[in-house]
């Protein structure tokens, strides 16, 4: 189980090293990148966590994806009522 919280903590020095170096560059990160990422490492940690739990295998994956998908979208409603109206 080690490995995948080692996998995750790499992801997250990748990350921060990538925004450090557009930023040296002067290159513009969209906001939808920045989410993307973070969602990507919380999966990660998401997915350890429940495989280090005592139930079976399958089922852990199976909540994994549940939960994924009532995250994203959760994510998207909350996106979209936030925007203001276009007339």
């Amino acid at each position: 189980m080690g490995i995948v919280f080692t996998i995750a903590t790499f992801a997250i020095l990748g990350f921060i090293g990538w925004v450090i170096y557009r930023a040296v560059k002067g290159k513009s990160i969209k906001a939808h990148v920045i989410s993307y990422a973070v969602a990507c490492v919380t999966g990660i940690f998401t997915l350890a966590y429940f495989l280090s739990m005592d139930i079976p295998q399958l089922i852990k994956i199976v909540v994994c994806i549940f939960l994924g998908i009532a995250l994203i979208v959760l994510a998207a409603y909350l996106q979209r009522r936030k925007q203001p109206s276009q007339s």
